[in-house]
C-alpha cells in the first residue's frame, strides 16, 4: 500500500489553502478531489466578496478567521496582482423598525474588531449613493470584491511549488483507521461527488499519518465513510440554495449593498463585479437532500423586485435575469442559528475535518489554513 503524510480531501478554496500552507510547512501532500479542476462547486459559485467580519458571533470562529483571513487576504493578493476592489459595502435600514437591528450589527462589527464601521443617517448614506432609498445605513469600508478564480489558481500555484500533488478526477470511496494512520479507498470519481457514489470494486488504498477533509458538501459524507470515526460528532448536512440574478444594463451603484440580515442569509443584497456589472441574491432555498440542483428558476425572481426597490426604487420592470446558483454547506437546519465553522477530530489521531465552511469561508481561507496547520500539529 502506498502510504503519504497528508491527504487533503476537496480543492475548493479551504482545501487550496490548507494544502499550500502545509506544504509549505513541510509536510507531504496529496490533495484529492471529485471534479476535474479546483474550486468547481461552492467556491466558484458565491457572489466573490471580502467579507469585514461585522455579523458573526464576538469570538466565535467565524469572527475571528473573518478578521484575519480579509487582512491576509488583502495582503495575498496586493502581493501576487490578483484583481480586487476594497470597494465598501452599505448595510441599509429601509424602516424605522430595522434601526435597532442596524446598531446592533455595528456593536457586533465594533466587538469583532471592525472599528472603521460607521453608522449614518440617510442624508450621509444617499450623499455617497445617490440612487439608494433608506433611513439609516452602516458603512463598511472594508469589505471588498476578488476574482476568486484567479485566487485559487494562485493557492494552486504555491501548493505545486511547495510539492504538493493534486489528483482530480479522484474520489475518497471508503476508509478505516489503522494503528499509524487513516487508510482512504480513492477510485476515480462517479456523476455525482461526495464519498461513496462511485463504486469500490477498482479503489485504490492510501494510506496517509494525516488526513484533512475539506470536502464541502460532502465533509459529513466523506467522513461517514471512514471507519472508526466517532459519529456521533458527525454533523448532519444541509443544503440552502442561493438564486442570483443579473441586472440588464448597469447599477448606479459604486459600492455593495446589503439589506438588514434575514433568517439563513444576508439578504437579497447587491453585489459587483469586478467590471462593475450588477448582480443580486442570494436568496435562501433549502434543498429536499443532497441532490445538487443549480438551476436558477426565472419566476423566483418575482420576489426579488419588491426587496430590492425596498432600497433602490429605481429597478426597472424585467431587469433581473437568471444568472447562477450556489449551495452552501450548512450543519444547522432551517429555523436554527447559523452554526459556527466546526474542526473535529472525531476521536482520532489522524483526522481533522471541516464542517459547515459557508460565507466567510472564501474571506476567511488563508487564516482557516492557519488555524489547521495549528490543529494538525496536535496530531500525530
Amino acid at each position: 500500500m502506498d502510504k503519504i503524510d497528508c491527504i487533503v480531501i476537496g480543492a475548493g478554496v479551504v482545501g487550496l489553502a490548507v494544502a499550500r500552507r502545509l506544504a509549505e510547512a513541510g509536510r507531504e501532500v496529496l490533495v484529492v478531489e471529485a471534479h476535474p479542476a479546483i474550486g468547481m462547486e461552492t467556491s466558484s459559485r458565491n457572489s466573490e466578496v471580502i467579507h469585514a467580519g461585522l455579523y458573526y458571533p464576538t469570538g466565535s470562529l467565524k469572527a475571528r478567521l473573518c478578521v484575519a483571513g480579509r487582512d491576509a487576504l488583502y495582503r495575498y493578493c496586493d502581493e501576487r496582482g490578483i484583481a480586487y476592489r476594497r470597494c465598501g459595502k452599505l448595510i441599509v435600514a429601509t424602516s424605522e423598525a430595522q434601526h435597532q437591528r442596524l446598531a446592533e450589527i455595528a456593536a457586533q462589527a465594533q466587538a469583532n474588531g471592525c472599528a472603521e464601521v460607521t453608522l449614518m443617517d440617510a442624508a450621509s448614506a444617499q450623499a455617497m449613493e445617490p440612487g439608494l432609498r433608506c433611513s439609516a445605513a452602516l458603512h463598511s469600508p472594508m469589505t471588498g470584491i476578488i476574482d476568486s478564480h484567479g485566487f485559487m489558481l494562485s493557492l494552486q500555484g504555491d501548493a505545486e511549488r511547495a510539492g504538493a500533488v493534486f489528483a482530480f478526477g479522484s474520489q475518497v470511496v471508503s476508509g478505516a483507521q489503522r494503528a499509524e494512520g487513516i487508510e482512504l479507498r480513492i477510485a476515480e470519481a462517479g456523476p455525482h461527488a461526495g464519498a461513496g457514489s462511485a463504486g469500490d470494486a477498482d479503489a485504490y488504498p492510501l494510506h496517509a499519518r494525516t488526513v484533512i477533509n475539506c470536502a464541502g458538501l460532502w465533509a459529513p459524507r466523506t467522513a461517514r465513510a471512514i471507519a472508526g470515526l466517532d459519529e456521533a460528532g458527525i454533523p448532519k448536512a444541509w443544503f440552502a440554495k442561493g438564486n442570483y440574478y443579473s441586472l440588464a444594463g448597469r447599477a448606479p451603484f459604486s459600492r455593495l449593498i446589503y439589506p438588514v440580515p434575514e433568517p439563513g442569509g444576508l439578504g437579497v443584497h447587491l453585489t459587483l463585479d469586478l467590471g462593475g456589472q450588477a448582480r443580486f441574491g442570494p436568496d435562501v432555498e433549502w434543498l429536499d437532500g443532497d441532490r445538487l440542483d443549480y438551476l436558477v428558476d426565472p419566476n423566483r425572481a418575482a420576489r426579488f423586485y419588491a426587496e430590492i426597490r425596498a432600497y433602490w426604487p429605481a429597478l426597472p420592470d424585467q431587469a433581473l435575469q437568471p444568472a447562477y446558483a450556489g449551495i452552501r454547506p450548512k450543519i444547522s437546519p432551517p429555523g436554527a442559528p447559523a452554526a459556527d465553522f466546526l474542526f473535529a477530530s472525531h476521536g482520532s489521531a489522524h483526522y481533522l475535518g471541516l464542517y459547515g465552511i459557508e460565507s466567510p469561508g472564501l474571506t476567511a481561507s488563508l487564516a482557516i489554513a492557519d488555524h489547521v496547520h495549528a490543529l494538525s500539529g496536535a496530531l500525530a
